[in-house]
């Protein structure tokens, strides 16, 4: 079994029990720069005195006297055609490359453009890299909400009872679904709203698509 890796974003840092054991059971650590100090305070908080294995960004959220300080764990990337989740997401993929699991923390929440934004990021980490032949499975994780990006046709192993909302930017793919309460085979993906706020009626949801493309799941 890989190692696991958490990613962590400035966006609301989790409270939950779920999120937070992910936290606490990585492997690997890594904080966009602009969360280096909220992750600190978390250390503080919860007494584990954990750094992270890497702080990643263009370096303009954390301080003068932080770089100096933890230099040595600093990895300054000052591309501007990317954000922090992104850059921290290769050097993750490019580095750490017995890891099988990389989760992204508090990268929701707090902004609701950053929200969206870093969402939609999964499904381009999926298209760029073949996730299933690296071995790597991405998810994002927050207080609401488990979210991760598939690129064909997939079975989840959600638990009957749960909220699915499927996310696709592409209005060519068709989707035909069992276990959902309803079903998904008609929905033309045109807008964000289209496949939201259902319901699995079987412990296994099962989507077909049409073509390969890219998709973004939610689970509550």
């Amino acid at each position: 079994m890989g190692k696991t890796a958490v990613i962590i974003g400035n966006g609301q840092f989790p409270r939950k029990e779920y999120p937070l054991y992910i936290l606490s059971q990585a492997d690997y650590i890594v904080c966009c720069d602009g969360a280096f100090r909220r992750y600190m305070k978390h250390v503080r908080d919860s007494g584990s005195g954990r750094l992270p294995d890497a702080i990643v960004g263009d370096m303009d959220s954390l301080s003068a006297a932080d770089q100096a300080k933890y230099s040595h764990l600093t990895v300054r990337n000052p591309e501007q055609e990317t954000n922090d989740q992104t850059k921290a997401f290769n050097y993750v993929a490019d580095n750490f490359r017995d890891v099988s699991d990389i989760f992204f923390l508090a990268a929701t929440g707090k902004r609701e453009d950053h929200t969206i934004g870093n969402m939609s990021l999964l499904m381009e980490y999926a298209r760029e890299r073949d996730l299933d032949a690296m071995g790597l499975r991405i998810q994002m994780v927050s207080d609401y909400a488990t979210i991760f990006p598939v690129t064909d046709s997939t079975e989840i192993d959600c638990g009957q009872g749960r909220t699915v909302s499927v996310f696709s930017p592409d209005n060519s793919l068709r989707i035909t679904s069992q276990g959902l309460q309803y079903p998904t085979d008609n929905v033309i993906f045109d807008n964000w709203w289209q496949a939201t706020l259902n319901r699995a009626v079987e412990d296994t949801v099962r989507l077909t698509f049409s073509h390969p493309s890219i998709a973004l799941i939610v689970l509550d």
